[in-house]
């Protein structure tokens, strides 16, 4: 049966005539635009028992503590706010009149485009709430990047967000698909990126956030997860800026573990070229979402995203980083990690997929400048693609980039990024390294 999708009026004013629901909002950046929702719907009476925005830095820090990191618009801050907002409520609301109430705590913090649009607007925003009186507090927050290039336009699109989360966790939080999907309900297409989310609590107890934060990216929320090696969802830029960067590109539906002691070649010779210091490295196994190489990155809907996660999750037990995504082409993982700003990164991959990057019969018309738009995103950052031998049962022949056969429209091309070292071979590997490809 298909979900009535409401408006984000009629999403407010439906919390405000539920007479279980009852909380606190807090918002700090982009004005109390959440807030004003339930407001205008009518009825707020019924649901918000406190407001407050507390701008200055000076009052945020008296009611919520310092922030050592000196940043406020953060995961940690947003916590801060959480727990903060949520315990008073339970503390101060007591009595016959509230036994039958479910509470909630909003917070956000949030900055949006500047007067002189030179900052990255972005946000962190969550809820901790009951779903039943006297309940244990549940929890969801996530990361957003505002895509607008007005700053009334992307404090609107906060305060539909703001909404429609306060909405799904009271009405979908025991759907996961439908939680996630219903985040951009009422949302114009291209206004929001939300790039991590996080969940915990006893009505989240069996969902998995390697699954979660896979939704966002079936949904055209983000493009990519990335995970640290406990399994748990980092933001991007605060793991991989200014740092050198290693990806071990895998597929999903891969049964066996990576080759690491490729690997690790891969990573020494990455150290050594690049003369990167052992405290600034960061090395990540990508779990591309495909097992098929396309010129394109669209997603099967009928992936098994459940084999996805458990994937991910394998490799994260392995010790290492893990990033999920759909870039079928190298050009657009490196384009995407081009946003962290990182200081290099190295790229490790099977020299079968640059066969298929470097064959102009793999591609249509307009070849030419379809390689020309690849090699300008993938090595214009300081990117290097180092490539993995591979044996050709065929033949036995072990097939590196001085005898991969190019076509000759690719081949001028090709010769550059060898002679200029953008792309080279993982070298000093073994004859069982190359069995195990």
């Amino acid at each position: 049966m298909e979900r009535e999708i409401l408006d984000t009026k009629r999403k407010a004013l439906k919390i405000n005539l539920n007479p279980k629901i009852y909380g606190t909002f807090a918002e700090i950046g982009a004005g109390q635009e959440v807030a004003r929702n339930f407001f205008t719907a009518g009825a707020a009476s019924g649901t918000v028992a406190k407001t407050m925005s507390a701008y200055d830095m000076t009052f945020s820090d008296a009611i919520y503590g310092v922030e050592t990191s000196g940043r406020y618009v953060s995961q940690s801050r947003l916590l801060k706010m959480l727990g903060h907002e949520f315990g008073l409520l339970n503390e101060r609301l007591n009595g016959e009149k509230y036994d039958d109430r479910t509470f909630f705590a909003f917070a956000d913090t949030v900055t949006t485009l500047n007067y002189n649009k030179s900052n990255d607007p972005h946000g962190w925003i969550g809820l901790r709430f009951q779903v039943e009186p006297d309940g244990e507090a549940n929890e969801i927050f996530f990361h957003v990047r505002l895509l607008d290039t007005d700053a009334a336009l992307q404090q609107n699109v906060l305060g539909i967000i703001g909404v429609n989360l306060v909405y799904a966790a009271f009405y979908y939080h025991k759907d996961p698909k439908t939680m996630i999907e219903s985040l951009a309900d009422n949302l114009t297409v291209g206004s929001v990126e939300i790039d991590l989310i996080s969940v915990n609590g006893p009505a989240f107890q069996n969902i998995n956030n390697i699954l979660l934060n896979l939704y966002l990216i079936v949904k055209d929320f983000s493009d990519a997860a990335i995970f640290d090696a406990n399994g748990k969802p980092q933001l991007p830029k605060d793991l991989l800026y200014k740092k050198d960067i290693m990806i071990l590109r895998t597929k999903y539906a891969q049964k066996s573990n990576p080759n690491f002691s490729m690997l690790n070649k891969a990573v020494d010779q990455f150290v050594r070229t690049e003369n990167v210091k052992e405290e600034n490295l960061s090395v990540l196994i990508e779990v591309l979402m495909s097992n098929v190489i396309t010129n394109d990155d669209e997603i099967d809907e009928d992936i098994d995203l459940e084999s996805v996660a458990q994937r991910a999750e394998d490799m994260c037990k392995t010790g290492n980083k893990v990033i999920v995504s759909n870039f079928s082409r190298h050009n657009k993982l490196a384009k995407y990690l081009d946003r962290c700003r990182p200081k290099s990164v190295g790229l490790s991959t099977n020299i079968n997929n640059l066969k298929f990057v470097f064959n102009s019969s793999n591609f249509g018309e307009n070849y030419s400048s379809q390689l020309l738009s690849y090699v300008s995103d993938m090595f214009s950052k300081n990117v290097k693609l180092f490539a993995y031998p591979f044996l050709d049962k065929k033949t036995n022949a072990v097939i590196t980039t001085a005898n991969m056969p190019v076509t000759p429209d690719a081949k001028p091309l090709f010769d550059f990024l060898i002679i200029n070292g953008y792309i080279t071979d993982i070298k000093e590997y073994s004859e069982d390294d190359v069995k195990t490809v």
